[in-house]
């Protein structure tokens, strides 16, 4: 397998964790900070707007992961660098909205 299809996995996992909380808030009918607020990232954004960029995370980790190589859900190392690649996302979001909610 070529590396640059782990490359792909790892940042479909990051799209895939990042579409949860923007699709999430866009269907519960709440603003969610997303890049098109004003300032990007800190203001908030309607949930109409979520939900489209949730989407379009979702949709964009589902071709990095599906679309390029050969994913397999039994193979322990294509797992673990999607793992990862959501787990870092997942970081720096608790640690940036983290820091919306404190301030």
């Amino acid at each position: 397998m070529h590396w640059y299809f782990y490359v792909g996995y790892f940042f479909g996992g990051a799209f895939l964790v990042n579409a949860i909380p923007h699709f999430v808030s866009g269907v519960c009918g709440r603003p969610f900070p997303s890049p098109f607020a004003s300032p990007p990232g800190k203001g908030l954004s309607s949930p109409m707007v979520n939900v489209l960029w949730g989407t379009l995370n979702a949709v964009v980790g589902y071709f990095l992961v599906c679309r390029v190589g050969q994913f397999h859900l039994r193979n322990v190392v294509d797992m673990l660098v999607l793992g990862a690649g959501g787990l870092v996302m997942a970081l720096m979001l608790a640690r940036t909205f983290g820091r919306n909610v404190a301030s």
